[in-house]
Protein backbone atom coordinates (compact mmCIF):
# COMPACT_ATOMS: atom_id res chain seq x y z
CA UNK A 1 0.00 0.00 0.00
CA UNK A 2 1.63 3.54 -1.32
CA UNK A 3 0.99 6.74 1.05
CA UNK A 4 1.82 10.24 0.65
CA UNK A 5 2.60 10.41 4.88
CA UNK A 6 2.42 14.45 4.25
CA UNK A 7 2.05 14.07 8.32
CA UNK A 8 5.65 13.01 9.93
CA UNK A 9 5.93 13.54 13.26
CA UNK A 10 8.80 12.68 15.69
CA UNK A 11 7.47 11.12 19.08
CA UNK A 12 9.44 11.32 22.06
CA UNK A 13 8.27 9.02 24.90
CA UNK A 14 9.53 10.83 28.52
CA UNK A 15 8.71 10.82 32.41
CA UNK A 16 10.03 11.63 35.45
CA UNK A 17 9.78 8.19 37.01
CA UNK A 18 13.19 6.06 36.24
CA UNK A 19 13.55 2.60 38.51
CA UNK A 20 17.38 3.50 38.17
CA UNK A 21 17.74 7.28 38.12
CA UNK A 22 14.65 9.08 38.79
CA UNK A 23 14.23 12.48 37.08
CA UNK A 24 17.31 11.61 34.65
CA UNK A 25 16.06 13.54 31.49
CA UNK A 26 15.94 16.97 33.31
CA UNK A 27 19.21 16.60 35.21
CA UNK A 28 21.87 19.38 34.78
CA UNK A 29 24.23 19.01 31.98
CA UNK A 30 26.08 21.99 30.27
CA UNK A 31 24.17 23.94 32.69
CA UNK A 32 20.60 23.22 31.32
CA UNK A 33 18.32 19.62 31.27
CA UNK A 34 20.33 17.14 29.86
CA UNK A 35 16.78 16.21 27.44
CA UNK A 36 17.71 19.99 26.23
CA UNK A 37 20.37 18.07 24.47
CA UNK A 38 18.24 15.90 22.31
CA UNK A 39 15.74 18.54 21.92
CA UNK A 40 18.04 20.98 20.13
CA UNK A 41 19.71 18.29 18.22
CA UNK A 42 16.36 17.32 16.91
CA UNK A 43 15.10 20.70 15.54
CA UNK A 44 17.81 20.99 13.55
CA UNK A 45 16.24 18.29 10.86
CA UNK A 46 13.22 20.67 11.11
CA UNK A 47 10.21 17.91 11.67
CA UNK A 48 7.36 18.32 14.15
CA UNK A 49 7.96 16.75 17.63
CA UNK A 50 6.12 15.89 19.97
CA UNK A 51 6.63 15.02 23.60
CA UNK A 52 4.22 11.85 25.18
CA UNK A 53 4.38 11.80 28.79
CA UNK A 54 2.02 10.50 31.77
CA UNK A 55 -1.00 11.58 33.70
CA UNK A 56 1.44 11.18 36.60
CA UNK A 57 1.78 14.43 39.24
CA UNK A 58 5.86 14.03 38.90
CA UNK A 59 5.38 14.74 34.94
CA UNK A 60 4.10 17.71 35.45
CA UNK A 61 7.79 19.14 35.35
CA UNK A 62 8.45 16.89 31.67
CA UNK A 63 4.91 19.37 30.60
CA UNK A 64 6.36 22.69 31.50
CA UNK A 65 9.63 21.54 29.57
CA UNK A 66 7.76 20.86 26.61
CA UNK A 67 5.90 24.23 26.55
CA UNK A 68 8.97 25.89 27.39
CA UNK A 69 10.28 24.60 24.48
CA UNK A 70 7.24 25.18 22.59
CA UNK A 71 6.79 21.37 21.80
CA UNK A 72 3.24 19.93 21.65
CA UNK A 73 2.54 17.43 24.73
CA UNK A 74 0.02 14.44 24.93
CA UNK A 75 -0.48 12.99 28.47
CA UNK A 76 -1.78 9.16 28.78
CA UNK A 77 -1.23 5.85 30.64
CA UNK A 78 1.89 5.36 32.33
CA UNK A 79 2.37 1.33 31.32
CA UNK A 80 0.82 1.58 28.41
CA UNK A 81 2.95 3.33 25.81
CA UNK A 82 1.34 1.78 22.60
CA UNK A 83 -1.99 3.73 23.97
CA UNK A 84 -0.06 6.92 24.95
CA UNK A 85 1.85 6.83 21.26
CA UNK A 86 -1.95 5.87 19.12
CA UNK A 87 -3.59 8.49 21.18
CA UNK A 88 -0.54 10.96 20.57
CA UNK A 89 -0.19 10.24 16.47
CA UNK A 90 -3.83 10.19 16.51
CA UNK A 91 -4.46 13.65 18.04
CA UNK A 92 -1.97 15.67 15.47
CA UNK A 93 -2.97 13.63 12.90
CA UNK A 94 0.22 11.84 11.89
CA UNK A 95 0.92 9.45 8.74
CA UNK A 96 4.45 8.71 9.73
CA UNK A 97 5.84 8.06 13.32
CA UNK A 98 9.13 8.34 14.06
CA UNK A 99 9.49 6.97 18.14
CA UNK A 100 12.08 8.10 20.30
CA UNK A 101 13.11 7.66 24.09
CA UNK A 102 13.96 10.38 25.74
CA UNK A 103 16.95 8.74 27.16
CA UNK A 104 19.32 9.52 24.25
CA UNK A 105 20.72 13.04 24.11
CA UNK A 106 23.01 12.44 21.79
CA UNK A 107 20.63 11.06 19.23
CA UNK A 108 22.22 11.60 15.52
CA UNK A 109 19.32 13.32 13.96
CA UNK A 110 20.73 13.57 10.89
CA UNK A 111 20.56 9.94 10.47
CA UNK A 112 16.83 9.95 11.68
CA UNK A 113 16.47 12.37 9.13
CA UNK A 114 18.28 9.97 6.42
CA UNK A 115 15.98 6.90 7.98
CA UNK A 116 12.50 9.24 7.03
CA UNK A 117 13.50 9.91 3.84
CA UNK A 118 14.28 6.72 3.06
CA UNK A 119 10.91 5.46 4.56
CA UNK A 120 9.13 7.94 2.51
CA UNK A 121 10.87 6.91 -1.07
CA UNK A 122 9.77 3.43 -0.32
CA UNK A 123 6.38 4.74 0.40
CA UNK A 124 5.00 2.34 1.92
CA UNK A 125 2.69 1.58 4.65
CA UNK A 126 3.42 -1.80 5.94
CA UNK A 127 7.04 -1.16 6.42
CA UNK A 128 8.60 -0.47 9.96
CA UNK A 129 12.19 0.82 9.56
CA UNK A 130 14.77 0.81 12.32
CA UNK A 131 18.83 0.80 13.15
CA UNK A 132 17.88 -0.68 17.03
CA UNK A 133 17.32 -4.02 16.17
CA UNK A 134 19.83 -5.48 14.22
CA UNK A 135 22.17 -3.23 16.71
CA UNK A 136 25.34 -1.96 14.65
CA UNK A 137 25.16 1.86 16.57
CA UNK A 138 25.57 2.63 20.05
CA UNK A 139 22.97 2.50 21.87
CA UNK A 140 21.80 5.89 22.54
CA UNK A 141 21.22 6.33 18.57
CA UNK A 142 17.75 4.13 18.43
CA UNK A 143 14.99 5.12 16.47
CA UNK A 144 11.93 3.69 14.87
CA UNK A 145 9.62 4.46 11.95
CA UNK A 146 6.15 3.43 11.25
CA UNK A 147 3.19 4.28 9.99
CA UNK A 148 0.21 5.11 11.76
CA UNK A 149 -1.73 2.13 9.73
CA UNK A 150 0.72 -0.09 11.69
CA UNK A 151 0.30 1.89 14.81
CA UNK A 152 -3.47 1.66 14.66
CA UNK A 153 -3.09 -1.85 13.99
CA UNK A 154 -0.56 -2.48 17.33
CA UNK A 155 -3.22 -0.19 19.34
CA UNK A 156 -6.53 -2.09 18.06
CA UNK A 157 -5.12 -6.01 18.60
CA UNK A 158 -1.65 -5.84 20.72
CA UNK A 159 -2.66 -7.87 24.15
CA UNK A 160 0.85 -8.70 26.04
CA UNK A 161 1.58 -6.44 28.45
CA UNK A 162 4.94 -6.23 26.83
CA UNK A 163 3.68 -5.20 23.44
CA UNK A 164 1.74 -2.28 25.21
CA UNK A 165 4.79 -1.02 27.10
CA UNK A 166 7.21 -0.97 24.85
CA UNK A 167 5.34 0.10 21.69
CA UNK A 168 6.58 -1.76 18.99
CA UNK A 169 7.10 -5.40 19.35
CA UNK A 170 3.53 -6.51 17.93
CA UNK A 171 4.60 -4.54 14.72
CA UNK A 172 8.10 -6.05 14.04
CA UNK A 173 6.82 -9.81 15.37
CA UNK A 174 4.10 -9.56 12.44
CA UNK A 175 4.77 -11.32 9.97
CA UNK A 176 2.76 -9.22 7.76
CA UNK A 177 5.17 -6.20 8.35
CA UNK A 178 8.49 -5.57 5.69
CA UNK A 179 11.17 -5.31 8.35
CA UNK A 180 14.34 -3.19 7.09
CA UNK A 181 17.02 -2.67 9.05
CA UNK A 182 19.69 0.51 9.09
CA UNK A 183 23.37 -0.63 9.79
CA UNK A 184 26.34 0.70 9.68
CA UNK A 185 29.33 -0.55 7.67
CA UNK A 186 31.16 -1.05 11.02
CA UNK A 187 29.85 -2.46 14.50
CA UNK A 188 29.90 -0.23 17.23
CA UNK A 189 27.13 -1.35 19.24
CA UNK A 190 29.68 -1.76 21.62
CA UNK A 191 29.21 2.05 23.27
CA UNK A 192 26.49 2.80 25.52
CA UNK A 193 25.84 6.83 24.82
CA UNK A 194 21.95 6.06 26.58
CA UNK A 195 20.95 7.45 29.99
CA UNK A 196 19.96 4.93 32.49
CA UNK A 197 21.97 4.85 35.44
CA UNK A 198 24.58 7.33 37.32
CA UNK A 199 27.05 6.02 35.35
CA UNK A 200 25.52 6.56 31.85
CA UNK A 201 25.11 10.33 33.61
CA UNK A 202 28.66 10.48 34.26
CA UNK A 203 29.93 9.50 30.76
CA UNK A 204 27.33 11.77 29.07
CA UNK A 205 28.32 14.58 31.04
CA UNK A 206 32.18 14.33 30.36
CA UNK A 207 31.28 14.14 26.70
CA UNK A 208 28.97 17.34 26.27
CA UNK A 209 31.03 19.10 28.73
CA UNK A 210 34.37 18.58 27.82
CA UNK A 211 34.36 17.16 24.53
CA UNK A 212 31.50 19.39 23.11
CA UNK A 213 29.52 16.18 21.73
CA UNK A 214 26.43 17.92 21.79
CA UNK A 215 27.90 19.75 18.77
CA UNK A 216 29.01 16.91 16.54
CA UNK A 217 27.52 14.30 14.36
CA UNK A 218 26.99 10.89 14.85
CA UNK A 219 30.40 9.82 13.64
CA UNK A 220 32.10 12.24 15.12
CA UNK A 221 31.31 10.51 18.68
CA UNK A 222 32.06 7.47 17.82
CA UNK A 223 35.93 8.72 16.76
CA UNK A 224 35.81 10.45 19.95
CA UNK A 225 34.61 6.98 22.13
CA UNK A 226 36.94 4.96 19.89
CA UNK A 227 39.71 7.63 20.49
CA UNK A 228 39.39 7.52 24.17
CA UNK A 229 39.19 4.39 25.37
CA UNK A 230 39.12 4.76 28.85
CA UNK A 231 35.78 6.74 28.26
CA UNK A 232 33.71 3.50 27.47
CA UNK A 233 35.21 1.50 30.37
CA UNK A 234 33.18 4.09 32.58
CA UNK A 235 29.49 2.69 31.82
CA UNK A 236 30.78 -0.57 30.13
CA UNK A 237 29.69 -3.15 33.00
CA UNK A 238 26.01 -1.79 32.79
CA UNK A 239 23.78 -4.12 31.89
CA UNK A 240 20.76 -2.66 29.55
CA UNK A 241 17.27 -3.72 31.16
CA UNK A 242 15.63 -6.20 29.65
CA UNK A 243 12.61 -5.83 27.58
Amino acid sequence: MKSAFRNIGIIIQARMGSSRLPGKILMPVNAQPIFQTQIDRLKTINYPLYIATTTQPADNAVVEFANKNNIPNYRGDENNVLSRYYECAKHHKLDLVVRLTSDCPLIDAEEVKKGIEEYTAIGDNDLYLSNALERTYPRGFDFEIFSFHLLEQAHQHAVDVSDKEHVTPYIWKNKSVKLKHIKRTTDESRFRLTLDTHEDLELLKILIEQYGAHSLSGDEIIKLMNAHPELALINEHIEQKKP
